[in-house]
This record gives structure tokens, sequence and C-alpha cells, in this order.
């Protein structure tokens, strides 16, 4: 039964595909191949998927299964909006790719390495869309305070092996980093004005004080 359904899939698929191929190729339809793409993609990504939740063991099927996903998302957001998929396909897709470390470590707590690469591509999916929000928008203190609560979250999440509490180190030295970079982009605008209020009022001070 699962074989025959997987053919009828599989044909109406096909058709499918070669449907949006004749269209493309007769002008009725523009950008055809670009959601035949996605449709293949995405197709991938199921597959990939069905792969892990038929045999939970196979935990590796979530990176290509949510990566040609968000991929064939994005093609198909490309299809549909341009300008949208052009400006929110990277934080799309990296925050696919963040989804699906995430999935690995709250389905298998013994491969508490994923909470790394789910929080270091969780942060650059924030600094992309911050980045897009924002002309000018400096991520560099972002990005080291993101990679901090990475680190940060993983001295508490619960494993197998306990607390992982080295990573209380580099999430310590990460965050005060990523702090430091932040304020000084926000305070060096002020600080020449500041310096000079300053100098001035010690000049007033110096004039106007009491002399002995």
């Amino acid at each position: 039964m699962k074989r025959l359904e997987i053919r009828v899939v599989g044909g109406v698929l096909l058709i499918l595909f070669g449907v949006l191929a004749l269209l493309q190729s007769l002008g009725i339809l523009e950008g055809a191949l670009t959601l035949l793409w996605g449709l293949l993609f995405g197709a991938g990504g199921v597959l990939f998927l069905y792969t892990f939740l038929s045999d939970r063991t196979n935990w590796w099927a979530i990176i290509p299964g949510f990566v040609m996903l968000s991929i064939g998302v994005l093609l198909g957001l490309e299809f549909v909006a341009p300008d949208l998929g052009g400006n929110w396909g990277g934080p799309l897709v990296v925050g696919g790719i963040s989804l699906a470390f995430w999935i690995i470590y709250f389905t298998r707590r013994d491969q508490w390495w994923a909470v790394i690469p789910a929080g270091v591509m969780l942060t650059i999916t924030l600094v992309i869309a911050l980045s897009n929000l924002w002309e000018g928008f400096d991520a560099g203190g972002i990005f080291l305070l993101g990679l901090g609560a990475t680190f940060g979250l993983l001295a508490l999440l619960p494993t197998p092996d306990g607390r992982m509490t080295w990573a209380s180190i580099p999430a310590a030295v990460l965050s005060v980093v990523g702090l430091i970079v932040t304020a000084s982009i926000e305070i060096v605008h002020y600080i020449w004005p500041i310096s000079l209020i300053l100098a001035g009022l010690h000049l007033v001070y110096r004039v106007l004080k009491p002399r002995p």
C-alpha cells in the first residue's frame, strides 16, 4: 500500500512538473521554472522529513529536510512576490536551518551540540532581518550577544551528560564583548560633544574658583 501511495504521489508530481515546464515553454506562465524548482526542493525536503518521521534514529535527515524546504519556500515566494523573496529570502533559509538544529536537540537530547549551530543560525537570521529593517545597522555587537546567549542557553539546558557548565565561560566572554561593542557604537557619537562640554566646565570652574 505504501509503495502504491509513493508511486501515485510520484506520478502526480511528474504531471505537475510537466505542465509547469510546458507553460514556461509556451510563455503562458512566466517564471514557472522558478516555481518548478521550488516544488522540487519542497518535495525533496518532505521526503527527508518522512525519512526521519518513519525512523527517529534518522535524525540527520532533519537537516537536509528543512534546508530543502526552506529553499523551496523561498523559490515559491520569489515566484509569488519577487521583492519580498529578495529581501527576506536570507532570513527565511537561515532560519529554516536554525529550526532544523533546534528540532534535533529537542527530539534527541543526547545531540546537545545542535544547540550551538541552532543559536548561531538564529543569531544570523536576526542580524539579517534587522539589517533589512534598518539601513546602516551595525550587527557586530548583536552578533556577539547572540553567540553569548547561545552558549548561556547551552549551559542551562539539560543533557544526558548533565549541564554543560563549561559553556558559561564563552557565554560570559562573548556577552561582555558584545555589550562593549554595542555600547561603543551608541556612545561614540556623544563622546566628542560631551568632552567639549566637560572641558568648558573645567575652564569656567578654574576661572571662577575662589583663590586663596
